[in-house]
């Protein structure tokens, strides 16, 4: 019988995405996305690995320039409204994390109330760090606040850290240094007590959060062994276990054992999403990725179609 997966971490080229890479916008390092996104090639993609629904993400941190200060907010409303013409051609097969343009607080907020209240999207896209900015530091809060009353779901995807210039050593970000800006911005968050004052935030990392399992002792041993100046004193071991065991987390590009035995150590099976991070992974990456996930031992049937399906089914109820 085939499987009707809900990929979680699938990424939208198309359109306002591809009409700005086409103008000669580039990521950091030169990077440049897949070109040739459409929907019928999305829903092919889809149906030849048993994928019910993609949930759509453009993830990158999008902010104003000097010379286009508005170039955010239109980019971002542009996105949304696209997504929202997706979801309504092609129903249950897509629906969309809301883009959202990173120059304030204010301006998060804003979008993350038309593309939620006004489109009906399912969930919100923030990344790594904010143009330097991270979970713990000011520019957030407001932001964390309004997700957490909301309990909306929020996909958390890596991005360049302020210095990868010097970090990244000239190779691909994807490598090292957005598993470890995952690992770096939750970190802050933990020890800054973000979760204290915010328990309803529900966050998705993708690939299996980088780093963070592998470091998750670790993290929590370092509370008890001396504290920044603005880590909360309130924050112990058994808080930070509690969070990682409550966070959410995908399997794109994180299928096999390397990551799943480490996410498995923090969290259970129920709080593992399927993602292939199409089509910026390229499709035969995804099929070694999927076969991996499907022949882990770790998991039992039951759990197996949790992490393909249902535990995403729970938590974005729209798409059951």
């Amino acid at each position: 019988m085939p499987r009707d997966r809900i990929d979680v971490h699938a990424h939208y080229l198309g359109g306002t995405v591809e009409a700005l890479f086409a103008s000669g916008f580039t990521l950091a390092g030169g990077y440049r996305i897949p070109a040739g996104w459409t929907p019928e090639g999305a829903l092919a993609f889809m149906d030849r690995h048993e994928i019910a629904t993609q949930i759509l993400s453009a993830p990158w941190p999008f902010a104003g320039t000097r010379e286009d200060p508005e170039f955010a907010g239109r980019f971002c409303r542009s996105v949304n409204r696209e997504y929202a013409e997706l979801i309504a051609a092609y129903p249950g097969r897509f629906g969309a994390f809301t883009a959202v343009p990173l120059d304030s607080p204010d301006a998060v907020l804003a979008e993350i109330a038309y593309g939620l209240d006004e489109l009906g999207l399912d969930g919100v896209l923030l990344t790594s760090n904010s143009v330097g900015q991270y979970f713990g530091q000011p520019f957030y809060e407001p932001v964390l606040a309004e997700l957490a009353r909301r309990e909306v779901p929020v996909l958390l995807h890596p991005t360049d850290c302020p210095h990868v210039d010097v970090l990244g050593l000239g190779r691909p970000s994807s490598v090292c240094e957005y598993p470890f800006d995952t690992a770096r911005n939750l970190v802050n968050a933990l020890y800054r007590g973000v979760f204290l004052r915010h328990p309803g935030l529900k966050l998705i990392l993708a690939h299996c959060g980088g780093a963070l399992p592998t470091l998750g002792r670790r993290i929590a041993e370092h509370t008890t062994m001396g504290r920044g100046p603005d880590d909360d004193p309130a924050v112990g071991p058994e808080h930070v276990a509690e969070v990682l065991r409550g966070l959410y987390y995908d399997t794109a590009l994180a299928g096999s054992p390397h990551s799943l035995l480490p996410t498995l150590e923090v969290t259970g099976p129920g709080h593992v999403l399927f993602g292939t991070d199409w089509p910026a992974a390229p499709e035969p990456t995804v099929e070694r990725t999927v076969a991996a996930l499907t022949g882990f031992p770790g998991f039992d049937a039951a759990e197996l179609a949790g992490v393909e399906r249902g535990n995403a089914a729970r938590l974005f109820p729209r798409l059951a």
